[in-house]
């Protein structure tokens, strides 16, 4: 088929198993005898080029202890939500580089805090890594993650992209938006939405899909967005019309994306660099669209889970996701989200396409963290019988 290219601007837990990659406790001190004061004085009068080189010394050696103890577990369980392509890749390079034998399963972001909230400080996990961080700040509220003050944040391009309390650390951000399919709609005669109160059109009837917030976190993080944009009310009432024109709820945040182009759905709802696959592997019929009357963005995250059997693994593989070992192979497997580390290299293809990170709200992420599971309930209340009739199989958790 004919195929244009257009860029406009404008969790129920899944039953799969641990894949391995070959096929809060913090870390132990020792404490140091009392400075003499002689040595203190000694420090003081260091230049500053020599504290500076017994500081990196310091870190290099404190990594060093790290891997060690790391290596002496020996194996490690991540709990992913990004893309199973990136998520196998970094596992893979992990093991490859410290030699610890890496499991790891493929969970929606919502599916792993409804996990980790049942195993209730026994995590059968040690990690997170991706994912958008709504359902990472539920887990921060629940006290289900532990801190941890990783030295490669230092390369984080600002403290907005960490938990406060050094629960979660950002690794990327992607944008919300829509994917159209344009063939679709010239076909049928009508132009793409514009803007969220676009997509509450009649024409756009059984024509949408969005991910189910019971599942998903793009979900939930698209309700957080309506109620921050329109407040709480209208945004309840918003989500009652666009429901009219919901003809199903993907189980996973990426869902959607995956059936624009086959014409499966003519507009998805989701992040934009979803899209940006789905166009690279062939389906140049697709359109992206940045909302004209502004949208949110994602921090996709890795944390460790409290009452991590493996915690010294753990503690390394936070400080490898916040390294370019790790977040240089997202652009290679399928993953084009902005990299969030200055020392990375931002994929090309994300660039290229022209999104604009600028058009984004402040998203205020104390109140999603105090309120993501209320806004959720008050969600399914809005839709009432449609969430709970035989219609409620547009619900997908599978």
């Amino acid at each position: 088929m004919k195929k244009t290219l257009a860029v406009l601007l404008a969790t129920a837990l899944a039953a799969t198993s641990l894949v391995g990659c070959g096929g809060s406790s913090t870390t132990a001190t020792t404490a140091a005898a009392p400075e003499t004061t002689a040595a203190a004085a000694q420090a003081e009068t260091k230049a500053p080029e020599e504290t500076q080189a017994q500081e990196a010394g310091a870190e290099a050696g404190s990594m060093d202890s790290l891997i060690e103890a790391a290596k002496a577990e020996g194996e490690l369980t991540v709990y992913g939500s990004c893309e199973e392509e990136y998520l196998a890749a970094a596992c893979k390079n992990f093991e490859q580089l410290y030699g610890i034998k890496v499991q790891y399963q493929r969970l929606s972001t919502s599916e792993v805090y409804t996990k980790i909230k049942e195993e209730s400080g026994n995590p059968s996990g040690d990690v997170w890594f991706g994912g958008t961080t709504d359902p990472y700040n539920e887990a921060v509220k629940d006290g289900l993650l532990e801190a941890y003050d990783a030295q490669n944040a230092v390369n984080l391009i600002g403290d907005e992209y960490k938990d406060p309390t050094n629960c979660w650390y950002g690794i990327y951000k992607g944008i919300l938006g829509f994917m159209v399919n344009n063939e679709e709609l010239t076909r049928l005669g009508i132009e793409a939405p514009k803007s969220w109160d676009d997509l509450a059109k009649e024409e756009y009837k059984g024509l949408i899909m969005m991910s189910n917030p019971n599942t998903a976190g793009t979900a939930k993080l698209i309700i957080n967005t309506m109620v921050q944009m329109k407040g709480h009310d209208e945004a309840m009432e918003y989500f009652k019309k666009l429901d009219a024109n919901v003809s199903q709820y993907t189980k996973s945040g990426s869902g959607p994306s995956k059936m624009v182009g086959p014409g499966e759905c003519v507009i998805g709802i989701g992040f934009l660099h979803d899209g940006i696959y789905q166009i690279l592997q062939g389906y140049d019929n697709i359109g992206l669209v940045v909302p004209s009357d502004g949208t949110s963005y994602e921090i996709g995250a890795t944390a460790i889970f409290k009452g991590a059997k493996h915690p010294n693994a753990a503690k390394l593989w936070v400080e490898y996701a916040l390294s370019p070992d790790c977040v240089n192979l997202a652009k290679d497997n399928g993953s084009y989200q902005f990299l969030v580390l200055s020392n990375a290299e931002q994929p090309k293809e994300a660039t290229d396409f022209g999104l604009d990170m600028n058009n984004t709200i402040d998203y205020d992420f104390e109140d999603a963290k105090a309120n993501t599971a209320q806004y959720i309930e008050d969600f399914f209340e809005a839709l009432g019988s449609t969430a709970d009739s035989a219609d409620a199989g547009r619900f997908l958790t599978e």
